[in-house]
């Protein structure tokens, strides 16, 4: 069987731990049974030697599957990976997810998304990232007493996002540790009326007003200046078309949507002012998580 989970961009803007999207940057994972236990890693996170047992994969997975069917036994998972690994574009998310959905459905045990999706808010306490690896499309979510509630877009397909990968990840934790520990009334405030406007503007497709519904006070700049190229990123995008400009996740990818006919503009300028970055052209992906 094959298992796969979309790339997100979480965040966005001034929906801090609240709003993120998928995109169609898949990781699929395959298993066979077999007579011992192999890994085989293709793509991203092959030559890291930290990576050669996918020890938080096998770790979610052997816990669920023996809890589902008494049970430890012997598989071959073959992994190809497309989403990078601690550039904000929900590496992790797409691990867990892909482990919690592999137990259940190599143990022949069906389980609804919300169920699968509220498993794995046990690993990823931020619903952000996990919410739209599951359920795919735009989504703004909450917890409340340990479960995800949450509303899912449907997106267009005549968006794109062009994602700037640079060379250089930011670590979540250390760019959380640089963040306020609280904010003032306005700071606040602004934060939830952008919030606000940017949910309404996804959900109406009203795109023009993501231009200024996706600002934030919260989080983008401080972390943005660990690599100050990135403030180089947004403004080249957004003077060329973009109709939003955020950093994806805690970075330190940077994440443009924009429309599909503005798309080859933005990624041959910010190709060419930024070389040592990888700049992608996306699809956005309303699915999700896809088993077959």
């Amino acid at each position: 069987m094959t298992i796969s989970v979309p790339g997100t961009s979480a965040n966005l803007g001034p929906g801090f731990d609240t709003l993120g999207l998928a995109v169609n940057l898949r990781n699929y994972v395959d298993i066979k049974s077999g007579r011992f236990h192999s890994v085989q890693i293709k793509g991203e996170g092959e030559n890291n030697p930290r990576l050669k047992g996918n020890h938080l994969f096998m770790g979610i997975f052997n816990d669920h599957y023996k809890r589902l069917t008494g049970k430890r036994e012997n598989f071959h998972f073959i992994f190809n990976n497309s989403v990078p690994i601690s550039r904000g574009l929900g590496s992790s998310s797409a691990v867990i997810v892909s482990a919690i959905a592999s137990a259940y459905e190599v143990a022949n045990i069906r389980i609804s998304r919300r169920k699968l999706l509220n498993a794995a808010l046990v690993y990823e306490p931020h619903p952000d990232n996990i919410t739209p690896a599951v359920m795919g499309g735009f989504n703004v979510c909450v917890v409340e007493r340990n479960k995800v509630y949450s509303q899912k877009k449907r997106l267009p397909n005549y968006l794109r996002a062009v994602v700037v990968i640079p060379d250089k990840p930011i670590s979540t934790s250390q760019s959380r540790h640089q963040l306020p520990k609280s904010y003032n009334k306005d700071t606040a405030v602004y934060n939830l009326s952008h919030t606000a406007l940017l949910t309404s503007a996804f959900f109406t497709e009203n795109w023009e007003l993501l231009r200024i519904a996706a600002k934030d006070r919260f989080h983008q700049k401080i972390r943005m200046k660990m690599l100050s190229d990135l403030f180089g990123v947004q403004k080249m995008a957004m003077d060329n078309g973009a109709l939003m400009s955020t950093l994806s996740g805690s970075g330190s990818t940077f994440f443009n949507l924009c429309y599909q006919d503005d798309a080859e503009l933005i990624e041959t300028k910010l190709r060419a002012e930024f070389p040592s970055f990888l700049v992608k052209t996306l699809e956005l992906d309303n699915d999700g998580l896809r088993t077959n």
